[in-house]
């Protein structure tokens, strides 16, 4: 094979979506990073392994390296706080919806104009008779702008026969809702309803609560009829696994994170092709084994890391600031010690052009005298002509994100969210994002005076 160590995943060109002007966790993907100016930023809202009444908030410039910014952000006032959604409404407060106990008929709601301080408004009681569980509200902003709660309810006296059900506020303060109608082709036995839209198209991944899968169903209106498209373990994602939440990526795909509750993993995988197939599961760095039934935000925000275009630089090593990436003659990339007594050849190896993103204006690539861009092949950096193909660009883009010191990069394979160009034995590589100093300090260059 060409590419041993690759998936289909490479091959399938990111969905041309049209963006609904809808919260983005709710939204369609948009196959473009912000420009300069402005940072990507995923909001993660999640209980955890040690309390399941108290939330915490992370945050993540790439939806795979998240920071602790405040746990616990949240306590309610009573009951437990489980299965927090999180959205941003048009009055720019963010609200959150959670379970409030294993039994009762009741969802909570709380709000903060920040993400990390939040006011309890009320629990909301679901007006059904003889409700005995109301698990598992998730946000649904329509593309009418219409805020919904999908919810998994079951008055049955064990936990077992949910079915989805959605609320919708009648009125813009969300202190007002609907009558509860129920998702038609969702159920018995379905919990954990998380639903996307794209295009004119609801996508709705949920947990069939008997064989313990995450199943995939569709719609032309948001209550329905579905119809189950994929189901067992169509995805690779394996059993006993649930609270799935999707959220879109830069680069067109989207990403999916379940609670693989019984192993005691959190999981995450991508799709780029209208959820027909994803990637292998990789678990969620720093934060597996601990954080439960989690959802995640995406916005664009203020700030982020840019570097100049259509200029040379070099990238000098953080944490080994004697070294700068070079290209060597095997034609594959090193960082290697530079100094002023470097030959003429050594400097010119660590001399590269920085220019817009082939596959994406608002990330980058790099090209060395040669003409020749840095790529990733088999994860491994080298540097080869372009072919002009989509690969070719996407495996020579890669996006800045915040390195370990003031005025530092790292730069994300834009094809391969989560990896990232880090040195290891002093070989450059692409390599999945690690929850350690090391990994960081490895992956993080600041772009310096060209040697040449």
């Amino acid at each position: 094979m060409r590419r041993s160590k690759r998936t289909l995943l490479a091959l399938l060109g990111p969905l041309l979506l049209v963006l609904l002007g809808v919260p983005a966790l709710q939204g369609t993907a948009a196959a473009a990073a912000p420009p300069a100016g402005q940072a990507t930023r995923y909001t993660m809202t999640a209980f955890t392994n040690t309390s399941e009444s108290n939330m915490y908030v992370y945050d993540s410039p790439d939806a795979t390296g998240f920071t602790l910014r405040k746990g616990p952000a949240y306590t309610p006032p009573s009951g437990l706080i489980r299965d927090p959604s999180i959205f941003k409404h048009t009055d720019g407060f963010y609200y959150i919806t959670y379970t409030t106990n294993w039994t009762g008929n009741t969802i909570g709601f709380a709000r903060s104009s920040d993400r990390l301080n939040w006011t309890f408004l009320y629990n909301y009681t679901i007006p059904i008779s003889g409700l005995t569980r109301t698990w598992a509200p998730e946000w649904f902003i329509d593309s009418d702008g219409s805020v919904n709660v999908i919810m998994s309810l079951t008055s049955a006296s064990t936990a077992t026969h949910f079915t989805a059900y959605k609320i919708t506020a009648t009125n813009s303060a969300l202190t007002t809702w609907s009558a509860p109608t129920q998702l038609s082709g969702i159920g018995p036995n379905y919990i954990d309803t998380f639903i996307v839209k794209v295009g004119s198209t609801y996508h709705a991944f949920t947990k069939n609560e008997t064989t313990k899968y995450i199943e995939y169903a569709t719609a032309s209106s948001l209550t329905g009829p579905y119809t189950f498209r994929k189901t067992g373990n169509w995805a690779g994602f394996g059993d006993w696994v649930e609270g799935p939440a999707l959220v879109p990526l830069d680069n067109g795909g989207w990403r999916i994170f379940y609670d693989g509750y019984s192993a005691g993993k959190y999981w995450y995988s991508d799709s780029y092709d209208n959820f027909a197939t994803w990637s292998t599961p990789t678990e969620l760095p720093g934060l597996t084994g601990f954080a439960r039934h989690l959802t995640v935000l995406k916005e664009t925000v203020s700030g982020g890391v840019t570097l100049p275009t259509n200029t040379t630089r070099s990238l000098q090593s953080v944490n080994y600031p004697s070294r700068y990436a070079v290209v060597r003659s095997d034609s594959l990339g090193y960082i290697d010690p530079v100094s002023s007594s470097s030959t003429t050849a050594v400097k010119q190896s660590a001399t590269l052009t920085v220019v817009p993103g082939l596959a994406d204006a608002n990330c980058y690539s790099f090209r060395d005298s040669a003409g020749r861009y840095m790529r990733h092949w088999d994860f491994r950096i080298r540097f080869d002509a372009s072919n002009n193909t989509a690969v070719f660009n996407k495996d020579a883009t890669y996006c800045a994100r915040p390195g370990t010191v003031a005025g530092s990069v790292r730069l994300e394979s834009y094809n391969y969210p989560g990896r990232y160009i880090r040195h290891y034995n002093y070989e450059l590589r692409v390599e999945t994002y690690q929850d350690n100093d090391t990994f960081r300090a490895d992956s993080s260059f600041t772009a310096v005076t060209p040697w040449a």
